[in-house]
């Protein structure tokens, strides 16, 4: 997992200007076509999102702290749609564990808490009428273990999800090279720029 976390800090830290420029002084000096680094670039885009998905998951698991991020995944009925609850309500992280969500239309306020309890959270929403307020529970052991068995799980399906995208890499590179758009040895080259950026 902190691999994965590790390689979005540092995979694509070059600007895109700086990336352009780079890809057209290796194309000059190497002598790699254009289609092959649109196929690396559009790896490298699907892999940075598969990337910033990940992490975005992570943040929706609920530890023992207060995370705005947690209620992500909470949709609200809001008049026979479904809305994020960020676009009903505001939420406010007063102290370590607490949570106050304040809906900018008060009659939501029912609605609000029944997406929530059916978001399956863990979680205990009260009102005073105005104001919904959340009090986090501390992580007792069986938790922590749910909580690793789910990191786990969404860790490994971003994996797949990598190896995926590299397949369908490779298999656009090995189209190239069957249609003469390619050679052989950059067939080679790119397979193995594919494989080093699935690694990291």
């Amino acid at each position: 997992i902190s691999r994965i976390l590790f390689a979005q800090l540092f995979l694509f830290s070059s600007d895109i200007v700086n990336s352009f420029l780079l890809s057209i002084i290796f194309f000059f000096s190497n002598g790699i076509t254009v289609s092959t680094f649109d196929t690396k670039e559009t790896c490298e885009v699907r892999m940075e999102k598969t990337i910033t998905s990940l992490k975005d998951s992570f943040n929706t698991l609920r530890t023992g702290r207060a995370n705005a991020a947690i209620f992500d995944k909470v949709r609200v009925d809001y008049y026979g749609t479904k809305s994020p609850i960020n676009q009903v309500a505001t939420i406010a992280i007063p102290e370590a564990r607490s949570v106050i969500i304040t809906p900018f239309d008060k009659s939501l306020i029912s609605e609000i808490e029944k997406a929530i309890q059916v978001a399956d959270l863990g979680l205990n929403p009260s009102n005073d009428g105005k104001v919904i307020r959340i009090a986090i529970p501390a992580l007792t052991a069986e938790r922590r273990k749910e909580l690793v068995k789910q990191a786990k799980t969404m860790a490994e399906n971003s994996r797949t999800a990598i190896r995926n995208i590299r397949r369908d890499g490779n298999d656009e590179l090995k189209k190239q090279q069957k249609n003469s758009e390619i050679t052989e040895d950059e067939l080679k080259q790119e397979t193995d720029k594919l494989q080093k950026l699935t690694d990291k």
